[in-house]
């Protein structure tokens, strides 16, 4: 069992920044596959980027270039460095992870393990 919890979620405004943070306990984040998902309400939850348990990364092409996904495996925790926000990316924002072999990918559904997810609110 992993239990996930974020923080960092806030209201900014647009081209602004915010880091988000999701610390993990029960189990190292290392032999874990761990990702950033978000959900805007009435759609589906989609996956933003993800970093295998060797440490490759994959970014979702909508946040290219502006998002950042990282981990500290000696701090069990993983973390989401998001630039020049836009209003589009206004939603919840989940931690999640699962055990699984590289590539670090899946929809919502192939992970088990989830945060209680932190709200981004980015207005104009």
């Amino acid at each position: 069992q992993v239990q996930l919890v974020e923080s960092g979620g806030g209201s900014v405004q647009v081209g602004e920044s915010l880091r988000l943070s999701c610390v993990a306990s029960g189990s190292p984040i290392s032999r874990h596959c761990m990702a950033w998902f978000r959900q805007v309400t009435g759609k589906e939850r989609e996956r933003v980027a993800s970093v295998s348990s060797a440490g490759t990364t994959i970014v979702a092409d909508p946040v290219k270039g502006r998002f950042t996904i990282s981990k500290d495996n000696a701090k069990n925790a993983l973390y989401l460095q998001m630039n020049s926000l836009k209003v589009e990316d206004t939603a919840t924002y989940y931690c999640a992870a699962k055990i699984a072999y590289a590539p670090c990918l899946g929809s919502s559904g192939s992970f088990n393990f989830w945060g209680q997810g932190t709200q981004i609110t980015v207005s104009s």
